[in-house]
């Protein structure tokens, strides 16, 4: 199951956030989502685990947890959607 996690410290790593989450069974991917242009991350990623009990403990135990020093979101990944960013453009 991917799993988004938001509100991250912008100075949490991969490695850290791998080991919050391996408390509650195996982790198979983490990815911190980083600004292009800066290089800094944008406060959010998400963690792919393989067992979906697993997974489903994690998000009941994470959400609305204090890691370093912020309070952070945790819940089911939704599919992307192919909307496009920014305001609808008006057609005439």
């Amino acid at each position: 199951m991917k799993i988004y996690v938001g509100n991250l410290s912008y100075r949490m790593t991969a490695d850290e956030l791998k080991t919050v989450f391996s408390q509650f069974g195996q982790v198979d991917k983490v990815d911190i989502i980083i600004d292009r242009d800066t290089g800094q991350s944008k406060g959010f990623g998400f963690i792919e685990m393989p067992v979906n009990g697993e997974a489903e403990k994690a998000i009941a135990g994470l959400h609305g947890t204090e890691i370093g020093g912020r309070t952070i979101t945790v819940n089911q990944a939704k599919p992307k959607t192919d909307a496009p960013r920014g305001r609808p453009q008006r057609h005439r």
